[in-house]
């Protein structure tokens, strides 16, 4: 859905489910949303997709900013743009300047990013007067010159997408030098060591404006980041190898929650994750979210207990709580987790002690009807 400009607000458009987990999707300069056309549709049928452009570019205002602007004035816009829009929590992806406003929103505003991914760009842009010099020659003469030499630097050789060079050559001349203005300004490198949010950073391997160097060093400084280098892309990457960048973006995007998927069906079977997964309903999906990314996203794949000791404490909690469907459940993710029947029965044997005589005999009750369905008996091993 495209939406009209709005006062004060960057041009958008909003992509997706509503109630998904939101996505907002940053631009080069000299680009409009139309960069991201071919990863956009993908993303969206996972999440509500928001893409922005910069001012003076695709239908954005010109007067959004001015002379001197800064990285923190464009940050602004997508937060102003975010709260328009109700969205209080997003991930955010960026390429060149918009990945430059990605790093800048997790540094200073980190609870409204859940996770970064910066895309061909840098923590710097290689000293302020190249910049000042770009940002004095368009107000002079305008971006004719910079629209026909913007394919070497943005693509490798072949490779083009007219609708972006045409997107940089009816760019607004002022709006394009102040964004010039806020590249010449920005140097986070002091803050990355500062950065909390999941990110991943994405290279393009022959690109000659973020060269990959830069993106080894936010890598470097954002603690705990991921680094992809993208064989066969420029400075566009996500124009030229699209497919690439969609699934470094949706491995990173998933995050706990994919790898608590994974384990979940590991420990419970696939039959039982997808009867909760098909059984899901508007009311349970949060629910089911915050299942798979903390109980089996955090704590289940935290390696610091085996899963066969995490198979003993959940049937004692399960006990020690009459949860009785529950521990039919996790005896038969015991079983799956290397647990014989013998250790089952020792297991709550000890519950009998501290949990209570009753509590251990329904237990029993449970495990014997289980074991007898799954054709194991108490002399059986795994």
């Amino acid at each position: 859905m495209n939406n009209e400009p709005t006062r004060g607000l960057p041009h958008h458009s909003v992509e997706g489910p509503g109630s998904a987990p939101a996505l907002i999707l940053g631009p080069s300069l000299g680009t409009s949303t139309a960069l991201w056309d071919a990863v956009a549709t993908e993303l969206a049928s996972s999440y509500r997709v928001v893409r922005w452009d910069l001012p003076g570019h695709g239908g954005a205002p010109a007067d959004l900013i001015g002379p001197g602007a800064t990285v923190a004035e464009l940050a602004g816009l997508v937060l102003a743009l975010a709260d328009a829009l109700g969205i209080d929590r997003f991930a955010y992806a960026g390429v060149s300047l918009g990945g430059a406003v990605g790093l800048h929103l997790a540094a200073r505003h980190p609870k409204r990013v859940a996770s970064l991914a910066v895309v061909c760009s840098s923590a710097h842009f290689g000293g302020e007067r190249p910049w000042r010099e770009r940002a004095a020659l368009v107000r002079r003469e305008g971006l004719a010159s910079l629209a026909d030499s913007a394919p070497a630097r943005w693509f490798t050789p072949g490779f083009t997408v007219p609708v972006l060079v045409a997107d940089h050559r009816s760019a607004d001349p002022a709006a394009y030098a102040a964004c010039c203005d806020a590249l010449a300004a920005f140097d986070l490198r002091a803050e990355l060591p500062s950065i909390t949010a999941p990110t991943l950073v994405i290279a393009g391997r022959e690109d000659p404006a973020t060269p990959p160097a830069h993106a080894r060093e936010i890598a470097d400084g954002v603690p705990g980041a991921d680094l992809v280098e993208i064989a066969g892309a420029s400075h566009l990457a996500p124009a030229e190898r699209p497919d690439a960048v969609i699934a470094a973006l949706r491995g990173h995007l998933a995050g706990p929650a994919a790898r608590g998927t994974a384990v979940r069906r590991a420990v419970l079977g696939d039959a039982h994750v997808e009867r909760a997964q098909a059984n899901t309903t508007p009311l349970t999906a949060h629910f089911q979210d915050f299942i798979s990314r903390y109980a089996w996203g955090e704590i289940w794949t935290d390696p610091t207990l085996t899963r066969r000791e995490r198979s003993m404490i959940t049937m004692t909690a399960l006990v020690a709580h009459g949860h009785l469907d529950e521990l039919a459940l996790h005896i038969r993710a015991a079983r799956r987790n290397g647990l014989t029947p013998e250790e089952i029965g020792a297991v709550l044997l000890q519950t009998g002690v501290y949990c209570g005589v009753p509590a251990a005999n329904a237990a029993f009750a449970v495990a014997r009807r289980v074991l007898d369905e799954d054709g194991s008996d108490g002399s059986q091993t795994a």
